[in-house]
């Protein structure tokens, strides 16, 4: 299938989801032309903020691979990945990423206002200085995690 066809699909399913009581949202993982991961956005439905359309496609993607490694795969969605999405789009090395509707499209020309705004004004501020400030107390042991992830890392 074509890029314009896995994104028509990815709307058809946000379309159907709004229906159906969720979010506007939807997202597919492809690899060698077959859907290995899909989701729409079931945030107000589980009452769950990081339900977005592209983590459970994410999810379910990693989950029918057993690996974190989405480098080989394709992320289709009916809109422009949030940070969050965006974030576990590069943690799981997505290799490409392709989606149907802006987040300026959606607020200007759907009216469809935005609840991170202030992320992205936030994200330039200093962490304490944020809206949610972001406060680091460096304690003694702060670092043992990774201490123990490398050492952990170097005997396998």
């Amino acid at each position: 299938m074509t890029h314009e066809k896995w994104l028509q699909q990815t709307i058809t399913m946000a379309v159907e989801n709004v229906r159906n009581g969720g979010g506007p949202f939807a997202a597919i993982i492809v690899k060698n032309d077959k859907i290995i991961g899909k989701g729409t956005n079931l945030v107000h439905l589980h009452n769950d903020p990081s339900a977005h359309a592209e983590l459970l496609a994410i999810r379910e993607a990693c989950s029918t691979l057993a690996s974190v490694d989405l480098s080989d795969c394709v992320l289709y969605a009916s809109g422009e990945p949030c940070p969050m999405c965006l974030g576990a789009a590069y943690w799981a090395t997505v290799g490409n990423i392709y989606y149907a509707c802006s987040k300026t499209d959606a607020l200007l020309e759907a009216d469809f206002t935005n609840p991170l705004t202030h992320f992205f004004n936030d994200q330039d501020e200093v962490p304490e200085n944020r809206s949610v400030p972001f406060i680091q107390m460096k304690t003694q042991d702060n670092l043992a995690p990774f201490h123990e992830w490398n050492k952990i890392q170097n005997t396998n």
